[in-house]
């Protein structure tokens, strides 16, 4: 191991190791490992909390934006604290959804609108207007 550094939330530990055979440098990430989280989908089923899902979804819509990796990773970070905090063991999908949505929308107006767009499920020109102009008036 070169190098050892907590994240700057303190909820990973972020290591730069070096292979002894080829001498290529690395980086680890280890995290503390949760209780488990299940999430209530629209359709009533249940599934676990996966936070690369949410990364994912979060990274589709900052696709070409001004956000950077860490920033995303961080809103990640930060919305899985606050369901640890707030849900004992179950979740709403839509609960995650309005939590994504608050952070991109203070960060990036364009993310914002591409996230609503799916989780909201526009299904014509006037919602996808509608959800502009409320974004123009705050």
């Amino acid at each position: 191991m070169v190098d050892s550094r907590s994240g700057d939330d303190g909820s990973f530990i972020r290591r730069r190791r070096e292979c002894y055979a080829c001498k290529r440098r690395f980086t680890t990430y280890e995290r503390l490992e949760e209780r488990g989280l299940l999430v209530i989908k629209k359709g009533g089923n249940r599934e676990a909390f996966d936070r690369n899902k949410l990364l994912d979804g979060i990274a589709r819509a900052c696709e070409k934006r001004p956000v950077s990796m860490e920033e995303m990773e961080n809103m990640v970070a930060s919305i899985e604290r606050e369901l640890r905090d707030l849900y004992e063991h179950e979740v709403s999908s839509q609960a995650i959804g309005e939590m994504v949505m608050d952070r991109l929308q203070s960060r990036d107006e364009v993310a914002y609108v591409r996230f609503a767009s799916v989780y909201r499920q526009f299904t014509d020109l006037n919602s996808f207007i509608k959800t502009i102009d409320q974004l123009k008036q705050r």
